[in-house]
Formats: structure tokens, sequence, C-alpha cells
């Protein structure tokens, strides 16, 4: 496999693409670098379905990477686009039931390569005369993905962080490249600095959040399940939330595979919040539709500490649509303390796997709910424990 950013491709392949906001149907060009709904201030979805299946028996002889399912992608692939050879990632049984896939063995050592990889593929396909600079903001993992493939694609990048996120994270980041704004705050803080650059001319808004590309590449870690499993999937898909961006790419695909009549029946979305911060936890076992509030103040209390710092996202902007999606699949929410997520890290690193303590959330779940678990599910494993080291007590 050749592993390249050819030359400026046109940006006749995004010409047809636009965004709709969920909420009121707004809408706007691609190519306007608008990061959000004008009107409602919300969070982009993408007018895009793929126009044939993937070929299951032909995948075998394709590109080992995410690009290999590019009849599901909204943007083409081929020898021109931006890879680090990301996706494919190891499916292992945990138990005789519960299965675990290693996402955290990505390029960047995060799921977020799926849909980072999206998103600087984009920003190459605008070209410079659109696109000046790249921003992102993220607890760490994210903006690490945004920053190796700006690399990649060698688009200019700063990251907006909060002051507290891991020494190694940050590192990481700079060693692609990008520049590091810390903020003073919790990850809230974080996203609202980026949102207040991201309207400067020449701006491309990298966000994983209000971007759906993001979620049309993380969608992959669900047709991956399907090939592994050859062309089935397991009862129940488990993912960890905070921002909802793999469950939401996740619900995408299953729509996909199931309205192109590739799987039977659609898998249960089982969301994991850690129980310090579970603000859709809570509203979901409420029966509400979204959440109280979306809107912080001067008066707001900071985001409680917790060991699953990626997933401690109080006010989600998706957060109707990530309820949606486990209602609608049958599924549910729950929650873990911190000292099931230290034990879920120390017991999967008995087991030969190194995971970051956010990334364990979904095993500490499942590992409490072993006794009443009568199905098949799939947890991922989402980052490398080599960027936070082990949870301290």
């Amino acid at each position: 496999m050749v592993i390249t950013t050819a030359s400026t491709t046109p940006a006749a392949s995004t010409a047809s693409m636009t965004y709709r906001c969920p909420a009121d149907g707004s809408r706007a060009p691609v190519e306007s670098l608008a990061w959000h709904c004008p009107t409602c201030g919300g969070p982009w979805d993408l007018d895009f379905a793929p126009s044939s299946p993937v070929p299951l028996k032909s995948l075998a002889g394709r590109v080992n990477s995410l690009w290999r399912y590019e009849e599901a992608l909204p943007l083409a692939g081929g020898a021109a686009a931006v890879t680090l050879g990301e996706g494919r990632t190891p499916l292992i049984p945990l138990t005789d039931t519960i299965s675990a896939k290693l996402d955290f063995l990505m390029p960047t050592l995060s799921f977020k390569d799926r849909g980072a990889v999206m998103l600087a593929e984009l920003a190459r396909r605008l070209g410079p005369a659109r696109v000046a600079r790249v921003i992102a903001d993220s607890s760490g993992n994210a903006g690490t993905a945004i920053a190796a493939y700006c690399a990649r694609a060698a688009l200019p990048c700063t990251v907006y962080v909060p002051e507290a996120t891991s020494p190694k994270k940050t590192e990481q980041i700079r060693a692609h490249g990008a520049q590091v704004t810390l903020v003073p705050g919790d990850r809230e803080a974080a996203a609202v600095a980026a949102r207040a650059a991201a309207d400067e001319p020449g701006t491309f808004y990298a966000s994983h959040v209000h971007n759906p590309y993001f979620l049309h590449g993380t969608k992959t870690y669900v047709y991956e399940l399907w090939e592994d499993l050859g062309g089935r999937l397991p009862d129940a898909v488990v993912v960890p939330v905070g921002n909802g961006t793999l469950l939401l790419g996740a619900a995408l695909a299953i729509a996909e595979l199931h309205t192109q009549g590739l799987i039977d029946s659609r898998p249960a979305l089982i969301a994991v919040q850690a129980e310090a911060v579970s603000p859709l936890a809570t509203a979901f076992h409420a029966g509400a539709a979204d959440l109280t509030s979306d809107t912080p103040t001067p008066a707001t209390p900071p985001t409680p500490p917790t060991l699953a710092e990626g997933i401690a996202i109080p006010r989600p902007p998706r957060a109707p649509q990530i309820l949606r999606a486990v209602r609608e699949s049958g599924g549910t929410f729950l929650t873990v303390t911190e000292d099931q997520l230290r034990a879920a890290q120390l017991d999967l690193a008995a087991r030969g796997l190194f995971v970051e303590s956010t990334g364990v959330a979904c095993w500490a779940a499942m590992t409490a709910q072993q006794p009443q678990m009568g199905h098949t599910a799939v947890v991922p494993l989402c980052g490398a424990g080599a960027k936070t080291g082990l949870a301290p007590r």
C-alpha cells in the first residue's frame, strides 16, 4: 500500500455536498467553511447517502485503510487521499460473549484518527485559496489526531486544549508541528476558545463535534466490525459517550447497512458515561429528549474531575441526536464509577492491553453487567495507556 498525500485535488468532489441543520433544516455549501447553523448555532449533518452497497466479497483486495469503504464515504479515496494507514484494528475476544476492538492501535493511538483523516482530506481538497489554517479543540486525543493528519496533508494547525490536558498528549500534538493553545478551565472552556477563533477568514474548524465529515469517518468502526464478522454485527455495540462522535458514527453505519439489506437487524447501542459527568445518561433515564440547559454562565460550576477525561462533556452539542439514536436502537445508557474505571484499566493490563482510563469505560460497564449479559457485544478500547499512564488512586 502506498501512503501518500498527492498534490492538490480539485474541490469538485465536494461541490454537490451541503451541510444541513438537523434542528431547523438550514443549509450551507461545504465550501463555505460555515462550521455551525447560522440560525440556531447547532452542529451540521451532511446530505449524503451511499450510492451503492459496500461489496463485502471484494474488500480483501482493497487498500488496508479506512478508504477501503469508499462507497460509504462522502469523499472518494484513491491514491491521492490523505492517509496514515488508519483503521483495520484487531478484534479479539475478552469473554465468550464480549469482544474488544483495539482502536488504541491507530497511528496516533486513538479511534479519533477515523474522523481526523476525513477532516484533513476535506480541508486539503478545499485548497489553500479557501483554507489558510486549521483549528481544533480537544481534551487531547482528537487534537493529536487532527495535528497528525494536518501534518500529513501539509496544513498549518492550532489545537486548543484545557490547561490540565496530559503533558504526553500536548507533547504529541506539538511533535506533529501543530501549535498548542492551553486554555484555563475545563474541556468546555477549550471549545469556547476555539469557536471564538473559528469565524476568522480562511479558518477551517476541524471540529469533531460540529463537522459531520468526522462522523462519516468514525462510522468505519462499524463497517470494520461488519467485515470482520463476515457480514453481520453483534447484538450490542457498546461505546463511550462524551460528545458522541463514535456513537453517532456507529448509528450512521448501522442505518446504512440495514437500508442496503446488508444486515437483517440493527444492534442495540449501549452508551457509557462516567458517573461523575453523565448528563446524557441522566437525561436518557429521565425520558428527556435533550439536556435541560446547554448555555454555560459565569456561575456554572467547573466539570467534576474524572479519570475518563475524554468523555467528561457536560453539554454535548449533539445531545438530542445521541439520545434519539440510543432510544431508536433499543439500547440504554450505563455509568461507571472512578473505582470501576481503575479496576477495568488494571484488568485489561493484566490481559496484555494497556488502555487509557477513558478508553476502558466500556469494559468497566460490561464487567459490571456481565451477570445480566445474554447477548454478544463489542467494546472499543479507544486510547493507548501510554498517553496518560495508570489511573492514580
